[in-house]
């Protein structure tokens, strides 16, 4: 059934009502990803009152072409209609050089980023360091007290920045009964299952436990570390984690629109994945990166913390890791991705198709909002990379 379908009538049919159960499964997050709000409550991420204009200089990417996922020849053009892409949008010395919408999406249409999510909250990392108000090296239990019991009590917020937490926490989205289904449960994603006892975030936070490895010097991806990244924020700046996201970030970058995010029953913020945001700030966020963090002639995250994302991800960490085999050759510094370690670029990625892919040589942002049907697809992943580089290289 097409996205566009769904939720027609008053009230809708069974099969294109999307509800709280179906909202992250194919057809139904064709639409529950543009409407997330209306299904899990949220807080708004205020805009300034002057958004930073986006001009075009347009370009022809549609004709370039790539290996596609499944191995075969593609172009840009016949990829998006293709792929479960929602948006696309690549800037160009920070002009629109292409855009692209699917059923129900414009530039200004809200679109869940899931873990992109993460280097938005890692780019406000350096903001508060900078400010005075963090110190990546401080123990985790400074802040939040309240994990002295969990695994974070050995922790430091660089650790959880790194991902480099020895944490008892497997990170498979398609297990019903694993550590993420119970998450989602925390954070209101799911229904409850019949007999449970409810727990909100920040309870479920307390209760992770060790694997019996040592913090540092390794990288083992788990969205929870992110989430206790935002309480700590909270702590140091005495307010909501959507205040402080629009405070330091959202506004001063110029963006268009309100962005919003995801709380669950206690008003806790996800962090890690929550996050709702219209494709042209997206792009105007991966364009202030590219810019080693100037937006409209302020300098609005540090150029010494981007400088330290491209040199200090630990390589031998990510080697081992076991998201290697999707991003060869890359590492992990801050909550961001480095790909490409000679040519610097940086990516923010998000589970069902979700990037902001940044290439400094070829001065470009691209960005891709979408819904695709299997949450983490390593072909799928290494195809849009190989679509990524080679409109690149068509600027280089």
């Amino acid at each position: 059934m097409a996205a566009n379908h769904l939720m027609d009538g008053f009230p809708p049919p069974p099969d294109r009502l999307v509800t709280l159960s179906n909202w992250r499964k194919a057809p139904f997050s064709g639409w529950g990803f543009r409407n997330v709000r209306r299904l899990v409550p949220t807080a708004d991420i205020a805009a300034p009152g002057h958004a930073i204009p986006l001009e075009r200089s347009l370009e022809d990417v549609g004709h370039i072409g790539f290996t596609g996922h499944d191995g075969q020849p593609t172009t840009i053009g016949r990829a998006l209609p293709a792929t479960s892409t929602d948006a696309f949008v690549v800037l160009r010395r920070g002009r629109i050089a292409a855009e692209w919408y699917g059923p129900g999406m414009d530039a200004t249409t809200p679109h869940i980023v899931f873990s992109v999510s993460k280097s938005i909250c890692g780019t406000l990392g350096g903001i508060l360091l900078d400010r005075g108000l963090l110190d990546p090296d401080a123990p985790v239990i400074k802040y939040v007290p309240e994990l002295k019991s969990s695994v974070y009590a050995g922790c430091t917020v660089r650790h959880l920045l790194d991902m480099a937490v020895g944490i008892a926490f497997n990170e498979d989205y398609d297990d019903p009964k694993g550590d993420v289904a119970r998450y989602r449960n925390a954070v209101g994603w799911d229904p409850l299952p019949a007999g449970d006892e409810p727990i909100d975030l920040r309870s479920y936070l307390c209760l992770q436990r060790p694997d019996g490895q040592q913090h540092g010097g390794l990288f083992h991806y788990v969205s929870t570390n992110t989430d206790v990244l935002g309480w700590v924020y909270e702590r140091t700046c005495a307010k909501p984690y959507a205040d402080i996201v629009s405070e330091y970030l959202w506004q001063p970058l110029g963006a268009q629109c309100p962005a919003y995010i995801t709380v669950d029953a206690h008003n806790a913020m996800r962090a890690a994945g929550g996050v709702c945001v219209t494709p042209h700030d997206l792009a105007r966020f991966g364009e202030m990166m590219r810019r080693r963090g100037v937006a409209d002639g302020r300098q609005v995250v540090p150029a010494a913390w981007i400088d330290d994302i491209n040199t200090r991800g630990d390589a031998n960490a990510w080697a081992r890791s076991e998201l290697a085999e999707v991003f060869p050759q890359a590492s992990y510094r801050s909550q961001w991705y480095r790909i490409d370690r000679e040519r610097d670029v940086l990516v923010a990625f998000g589970i069902h198709g979700q990037w902001i892919y940044i290439h400094p040589g070829a001065e470009l942002a691209i960005i891709r909002m979408a819904s695709e049907a299997t949450p983490l697809d390593p072909d799928r992943v290494r195809g849009w990379r190989r679509g990524f580089d080679a409109i690149a290289q068509r600027f280089l």
